[in-house]
């Protein structure tokens, strides 16, 4: 498929978007056995957390008291009987990773208050009805389940539309093409009909004081 018939005229291939290497494989299934691995571990520890009644936090206290005690006790025995000590690599974070890590968190941060301020500020319609209607979906999903549930369908999502996707990507391009085309004309005449509306009573309002 040419980059001119792809959905948004885009020029890269899903696999390409994923980023071309291992992640990409797993996502569309050209490495079988892992992501096959991955949705049982994951199926497996949502069944684990909702039939036993454990939650995240307490599980994972649980598995490193386990964990801290285990290593405590064999270096405590390790040295009274001259053996070696646990095998441990240096727990240590280097400058340049906090500096890496913080450069990405304030650069996401400061894209969040821009667009913030953009809708605050009344400077991008169409982004106000996007955000409004992705914080009405989550609020709606939110609702209706749990984190973890919610975390679960994510993944389930992410490793099986992307490969059905790039199946039959001809047959969807078409289809949503079709469906942001009338969208989009539907929304131009919202904004003729009310949105100028608002504004010519705003500034008519402005005038007489």
């Amino acid at each position: 498929m040419g980059s001119s018939s792809r959905l948004f005229n885009r020029h890269r291939t899903i696999h390409e978007i994923f980023g071309g290497g291992f992640v990409a494989d797993v996502v569309l299934w050209r490495q079988t056995n892992v992501t096959m691995g991955i949705l049982l571990v994951a199926l497996s520890s949502w069944v684990l957390f909702e039939r036993s009644g454990y939650t995240l936090l307490s599980f994972a206290s649980s598995v490193l008291l386990l964990l801290d005690t285990i290593l405590f006790l064999w270096a405590k025995s390790a040295a009274l009987l001259n053996r070696p000590a646990p095998p441990l690599p240096r727990l240590h974070l280097s400058e340049e990773t906090v500096k890496v890590a913080a450069s990405f968190i304030s650069t996401l941060m400061n894209a969040f208050l821009s667009i913030s301020q953009d809708i605050a500020m009344g400077k991008d319609t169409k982004l106000f009805f996007k955000v409004t209607a992705c914080l009405l979906l989550i609020s709606v999903v939110g609702g209706l389940t749990d984190f973890l549930t919610l975390g679960y369908a994510s993944l389930l999502i992410l490793l099986t539309f992307p490969v059905l996707y790039e199946r039959y990507e001809d047959y969807i391009d078409g289809h949503v093409k079709m469906v942001l085309k009338k969208s989009h004309q539907l929304y131009l005449k919202f904004d003729a009909r009310c949105i100028d509306r608002v504004q010519n009573w705003v500034l008519e309002r402005q005038k007489r004081r």
